[in-house]
């Protein structure tokens, strides 16, 4: 019976060219759109999963009090001194570990040399973790602490092979380290990912201030992995007033499940609101959504053919088959259609897959040799082949056979209209939701770019200030400028185009003591900061050498300015890190941190010692690549041994905006293709429509009536069923659209202009779809329709 089935099934579908493309094409198009976007989901929902007891592990956070005892904001930055406490005085928690991060740095053997994402830890680590070693010892491989455990690339980059087992490389081309480790390359989507891991002993013996114990340094991350049955909310309760009984800082400690941080990670009052997950749902929804309206789509194409089954349904109920025996036939050819897109899909997936993974900057793979994978798309065909053919088979079933073979419409009074049409309702409702989506996230985009960025963001490049720039930096300033690459360069602590660095305790005259706790953000800086980076100033001037007093200045930003109640900032004494510094400057607030937030106060302090980047701004009158070849010339000469890594600040600030890009990206993608396949379904009921009333339109037709009124017939109804999509649709859209921008402080607002523009384009699109078939219908010989008679 089975293989009679696929037989019947195939012969039909081949018989219907036309529609069975159609269904085929919309089904193909909704599985492929689905699979990316779940490809993407799993890959966001994996993030800090990977490795084994991950729901063990937790991150130390920290939530940062103002005098009163309100919670003003919550970072991921600890000292260095909880990590050990924990350890020590904490029951249920079975290691700890510091983390610092030390940047792109070199790393080299005697012939190669790279800059590598280097991060330093205590052996902890490694049992928190629990990387995949290809060589050596996890339990002692950073327990030497001139020791480094390298990456599976990094280790071929360097060396050609994985096989480095005490191996030398050379640490920023000044200590000799031992390989002790070859871990697999780390998965893009986990937080703490590195190239070189080295022990923080080692840290420690480069920098005092890393060895010095200090509970308020906020500069690195606290790991901590929890003994199984341990309830961390008891643990919490413990460690809360740490950093109070150890410190005059008001803050105190939690820990946060480490796999939830990247999707949980926004706090409001010290507790957790959300984050990425909203976007995630947002994500799952479109997937699911898209998979339905294909469904929808078939269901649709399916019973617009229903005048050309009703015959052969007749036939077989006469002759004795049972309604089951009808089902199951028609499941099998919706089975049989489903298995076709299915193939389709997974061709379309591979072929835009790296496209996909171009766009979104990721990289997404299918495991074809993880079984799980093949049991969701069996799982997939079963499903979806069902939602999409139970109804046509049951519909098409459950025709009166003595109808049928007397000609009387094959029991079209009987028909659910009712239902198609709420079909249709709900995939314009989805679609014109999808448009509104689309163009607020590209609105608000658009906002945030043209929101002013606070300085010339244009022709600045950056370096890192390593090796032998520290010592000749003036003389690499002095080169850059003389050969004309340059109009001007600074060093600073950080870069313009990211948050870095802030603290507390800063004082002035008139402040209360409850001010201590304000956080203000810091750069320190020596020369020509504003020059270079085009700042605007709003009063005093910038650093000088005219003046040797500038060793002990700082310039305030206008909010900090505000925050401080000063009258006449420029001249006024302040203590900054417990020294007197005179205001020398006040300027105009920029874009540090995230653009869609305010910024904390801002201190810029004078320092020759506190660097590590430098700006350059380009000389216009050169061409870019004559200017960036001057400049690796003359690092090149002064710094040998580092590679030279020129980045574009304007580049950098993008970054900022990579989240969102994201969302507009894969809205506007499957947004339109959720609009195609709409459109697909709206096509297949018109056919149905037409079909139906083919008889009619052949009598209005002998009877005079025009092209355009008998189109007007068949597209006025389905144009009243995409009207009221668009009024349920639109305040569904407009609510959720405001609630997503209600996580932003600068934000933009859904005007008019876009609900209508979105209304009127729905519009447009529904009605080319349902006139290609009104035409057909409408110019159709009325004869053909009424010969049968």
């Amino acid at each position: 019976m089975f293989r009679l089935n696929i037989k019947i099934a195939w012969r039909n579908v081949w018989r219907n060219k036309t529609s069975s493309l159609i269904n085929i094409i919309g089904l193909a198009i909704g599985l492929a759109s689905c699979l990316l976007l779940l490809l993407y989901v799993n890959y966001e929902w994996k993030f800090d999963k990977q490795f084994k007891g991950a729901d063990q592990v937790y991150q130390v956070l920290t939530n940062f009090e103002d005098a009163n005892g309100k919670i003003t904001g919550t970072g991921d930055a600890t000292g260095n001194t909880i990590a050990d406490i924990l350890k020590e005085k904490i029951p249920g928690v079975e290691t700890a570990t510091r983390i610092g991060s030390f940047g792109q740095s070199l790393i080299a053997n005697k012939e190669n040399s790279f800059r590598r994402d280097a991060k330093f830890a205590d052996p902890g680590i490694l049992k928190i973790y629990q990387y995949e070693f290809i060589q050596g010892n996890p339990k002692t491989a950073l327990n030497d602490p001139e020791s480094v455990v390298l990456t599976e690339q990094t280790a071929k980059v360097l060396f050609g092979t994985t096989d480095v087992l005490n191996k030398e490389v050379q640490f920023d081309n000044k200590t000799a380290l031992k390989v002790t480790g070859v871990v697999k390359d780390l998965p893009a989507n986990m937080s703490n990912r590195f190239d070189l891991l080295m022990p923080w002993t080692f840290y420690q013996t480069l920098f005092d201030w890393v060895k010095e114990p200090s509970w308020t340094n906020f500069n690195w991350q606290t790991i901590v992995k929890l003994t199984p049955g341990t309830n961390v909310n008891q643990v919490n309760e413990k460690i809360r007033n740490l950093i109070k009984e150890n410190s005059t800082t008001r803050a105190e400690s939690f820990l946060f499940p480490l796999a939830d941080k990247h999707l949980y990670g926004e706090f409001v009052n010290g507790i957790s609101v959300g984050g990425n997950i909203e976007r995630i749902y947002l994500f799952i929804g479109l997937a699911l959504g898209i998979l339905l309206i294909a469904c929808i789509n078939f269901m649709n194409m399916a019973t617009a053919k229903s005048e050309r089954r009703a015959k052969e349904v007749g036939i077989k109920k006469t002759i004795g088959a049972n309604r089951t025996s009808l089902v199951a036939q028609f499941l099998t050819e919706s089975m049989l259609l489903m298995v076709i897109a299915v193939l389709i899909s997974i061709v379309i997936v591979e072929t835009t897959l790296p496209t996909f993974n171009h766009l979104l900057n990721i990289k997404l793979a299918i495991n074809y040799h993880n079984i799980s994978y093949w049991l969701g798309i069996v799982g997939v065909v079963l499903i979806t082949g069902f939602l999409s053919g139970s109804y046509p088979a049951l519909y098409l079933s459950s025709f009166n056979p003595i109808q049928i073979l007397r000609r009387k419409g094959a029991g079209a009074k009987k028909l659910p209209f009712t239902l198609r049409q709420v079909l249709v309702v709900g995939q314009f409702c989805f679609a014109i939701m999808l448009i509104i989506a689309t163009m607020v996230i590209y609105k608000q985009i658009q906002f945030i770019k043209n929101r002013p960025v606070g300085y010339d963001i244009n022709s600045i490049v950056e370096m890192q200030q390593d090796g032998e720039l520290y010592g000749k930096f003036e003389v690499f300033k002095s080169e850059l400028i003389k050969k004309g690459a340059v109009t001007s360069v600074s060093q600073s602590s950080g870069s313009i185009s990211h948050d870095g660095s802030n603290f507390w305790n800063f004082e002035w005259p008139g402040m209360a003591e409850a001010d201590k706790q304000i956080v203000f953000n810091q750069i320190a800086t020596s020369y020509d900061f504003i020059k270079t980076n085009g700042v605007k100033l709003l009063a005093g001037r910038d650093f000088s050498k005219n003046f040797a007093s500038d060793s002990a200045a700082v310039m305030l930003s206008n909010s900090a300015v505000k925050q401080m109640n000063l009258k006449n900032p420029v001249g006024t004494i302040v203590k900054y890190h417990g020294n007197d510094a005179k205001v020398v400057g006040v300027f105009d607030d920029f874009i540090w941190g995230s653009p869609y937030y305010r910024d904390r106060p801002m201190v810029i302090a004078f320092s020759k010692d506190w660097s590590g980047n430098i700006t350059m701004r380009l000389n216009p009158d050169n061409s870019l690549s004559k200017n960036i070849e001057i400049i690796t010339q003359v690092s090149k000469q002064l710094n040998p041994a580092y590679p030279v890594d020129i980045k574009f600040v304007d580049e950098l600030y993008a970054e900022k905006l990579q989240g969102e890009k994201i969302l507009g990206i894969l809205s506007n993608l499957f947004g339109g293709l959720a609009i195609f396949i709409s459109c697909l379904g709206l096509f297949g009921l018109a056919a149905y429509s037409a079909e139906q009333r083919t008889k009619e339109f052949g009598v209005r037709r002998v009877l005079g009536a025009s092209v355009n009124s008998i189109m007007n017939l068949l597209s006025v109804s389905f144009m009243k069923m995409v009207l009221i999509a668009v009024f349920i649709g639109v305040p569904v859209a407009c609510y959720l659209m405001n609630q997503w921008l209600g996580h932003f402080e600068y934000k933009t607002a859904i005007s008019w202009s876009i609900v209508l523009t979105s209304v009127f384009g729905t519009m447009v699109i529904a009605f080319a779809t349902v006139s290609v078939q009104s035409y057909r219908a409408a110019t159709a010989n009325p004869v053909d329709a009424l010969k049968y008679e």
